[in-house]
């Protein structure tokens, strides 16, 4: 961070004010950006409809000159015709269409089969190849099929070692298992109405675990309807270190 007095304007309008600018070394297309602290230290105006800036000097106020960084722009690009539309109008670069330029492979492709008689697993490699570069090449695609000539169906999955979550459990509290409890047949068909909803969407599915047993809890909703939550106080109580706690339900 360095501080340095910046002017703007030409005499006799113009200003000058001390501010700070942080460098860095990276390539940039600017010398130096402007922003906010900038306006606010000049008690500058700006218009971004009109492409226009001014602030107030002792005097008078100063206005940008757009002739002048219109005169400087042409000498950067080397243009010696000004652009006719007007004395402050800024010259328009040209855009010129490219025509589309179809790709086309620069020689004829050979297909070979990767696994012979097997017309789905095919590649293709060039035709101007000599006859012994040929044979390897094709010898080579053919002894590693299983990497060339793989399908979605060959995977053979991720290791559930690595997929499957453990509960960071503190090993000094024992398992528990909640009393069985007792809704009311109402209550019952609701639950049993989101439990079958879970399982067509295959969201859960029925497992065997009697060391940590959790019920079920009916929270109700607005407009008379039920939320089914779990009871997962002890499995919270269990896991103090856990960075994402299971959800409480009072």
């Amino acid at each position: 961070m360095i501080s340095l007095p910046l002017t703007l304007g030409t005499s006799p309008l113009r200003k000058t004010c001390l501010l700070k600018f942080l460098v860095v070394d990276i390539p940039s297309a600017y010398n130096v950006i402007l922003g906010r602290p900038t306006l606010n230290a000049f008690w500058a105006i700006i218009s971004t409809y009109h492409m226009k800036i001014k602030f107030p000097v002792v005097g008078g106020v100063c206005r940008g000159y757009q002739r002048g960084k219109k005169r400087i722009l042409e000498e950067a690009l080397g243009e010696e015709n000004s652009n006719k539309r007007g004395k402050d109008s800024m010259p328009r670069p040209e855009i010129k269409e490219e025509a589309p330029v179809a790709v086309q492979p620069v020689e004829e492709l050979l297909t070979v089969e990767l696994i012979p008689g097997d017309p789905d697993k095919i590649t293709k490699i060039r035709s101007k190849m000599k006859e012994d570069v040929r044979e390897q090449v094709t010898n080579c695609l053919r002894k590693n099929k299983d990497i060339f000539a793989w399908t979605p169906q060959d995977l053979e999955g991720i290791d559930p070692g690595v997929i499957i979550h453990h509960l960071n459990l503190d090993p000094t509290i024992r398992p528990v298992k909640q009393k069985k409890w007792h809704f009311g047949p109402e209550k019952d068909k609701i639950i049993q109405g989101e439990v079958n909803k879970l399982l067509a969407v295959r969201h859960i599915r029925e497992i065997q675990f009697p060391e940590w047993l959790s019920h079920v809890v009916l929270v109700p909703k607005p407009g008379e309807k039920w939320r089914m939550c779990i009871d997962f106080q002890d499995l919270t109580k269990a896991c103090p270190e856990n960075c994402y706690p299971l959800p409480r339900i009072d």
